[in-house]
């Protein structure tokens, strides 16, 4: 359950009334009208009619500049209904505003992003060097180039432009850091790079495409239906810092073969976390409120679609030739 507090215009009570009984609403509170003539509405609704609500409720007080909607978390509701029991065994599908304010935060290049890629690149060199597994999934946890990602397909999703080009210059800028510390430290490196963790990020396969896959839906899916907590997995099963630091020590290293290898695996997990994600947005209904807005999500979505299918392709090719050259 939601509770969804609206502030507006004392005039627009009875027309948010309406919505609340068209939603079913469990309850709905008038409160009293301000001397600046706003007044507090408040309704308890049903997880599955949060969105239609807002949608409704923005598309009749978009008018008004000093109107709010605010959606507040509902711990529990007593005395449990029949209907409320059954609906809590279906996943909810967190509304277009609470997923957009999340991966939006999390797709944003500032100081904080960049120390984290600067730091689990860091640790996720010196874990594939030293072969210590607790060391290199202690990279993956701090997964700062997972965000990005999903920014991105959201950003398509929702035909939202100016989120598309910022996730995209936080992954190329996260990225390019990640690389650019790794080479310097394989310059540096004096021994040998030859560990088995090091080692099995240069060699991808048909199996690391269905492991990126699968991995990117379940992203989406578990940000979609707000169960956030199933990400610490993802990060561990689809990491691209290890990767992209294997890609720096091998070129440092001057070992271009290996570093070949660990584009690859890169590229394959960028393009299928993205691609991935994308069809689990599309399968959850997630795209933009009005007509307008949802025309140009469709544009940017077969693009979008398109060019990553295309790029997964290409990848595919290129996994196929290098495994034909080197049998």
């Amino acid at each position: 359950m939601k509770y969804i507090e609206v502030v507006a215009d004392s005039g627009s009570s009875n027309t948010v009334r309406a919505i609340a009984e068209k939603a079913k609403a469990e309850d709905f509170r008038l409160g009293v009208v301000g001397d600046d003539g706003l007044q507090q509405m408040r309704m308890l609704v049903s997880a599955d009619k949060l969105q239609w609500v807002l949608d409704a409720l923005q598309n009749i007080l978009g008018a008004q500049p000093l109107a709010r909607i605010m959606v507040l978390a509902v711990e529990t509701s007593l005395p449990r209904l029949e209907e409320e029991k059954l609906k809590q065994k279906n996943a909810a599908t967190a509304s277009r505003e609470a997923l957009y304010d999340g991966v939006a935060k999390n797709g944003q290049l500032d100081r904080n992003y960049l120390v984290l890629v600067l730091l689990s690149t860091i640790v996720a060199a010196i874990g594939l060097i030293e072969n210590n597994i607790a060391v290199v999934i202690g990279a993956m946890v701090i997964a700062p180039l997972l965000g990005p990602n999903l920014a991105l397909s959201l950003g398509t999703a929702l035909g939202d432009i100016p989120l598309v080009r910022r996730a995209a210059v936080t992954l190329l800028s996260g990225i390019f850091l990640a690389v650019s510390l790794s080479v310097l430290l394989g310059l540096f490196w004096g021994s040998e790079l030859t560990s088995p963790e090091l080692l099995s990020r240069t060699d991808a396969g048909w199996d690391s495409i269905a492991l990126a896959l699968a991995s990117g839906a379940a992203a989406a899916l578990s940000l979609s239906t707000g169960l956030s907590s199933v990400l610490v997995g993802v990060m561990v099963a689809v990491a691209l810092l290890p990767p992209a630091a294997t890609l720096g020590l091998m070129l440092g290293h001057g070992n271009i073969e290996l570093a070949i290898g660990a584009g690859l695996v890169l590229a394959v997990n960028i393009v299928c976390v993205n691609l991935a994600s994308k069809i689990v947005f599309i399968a959850k209904g997630i795209n933009p409120r009005t007509w307008l807005e949802k025309e140009k999500a469709k544009r940017a979505m077969l693009f979008y679609v398109l060019g990553w299918i295309v790029t997964l392709a290409v990848l595919m090719l290129a996994i196929y030739a290098r495994r034909t050259l080197n049998s």
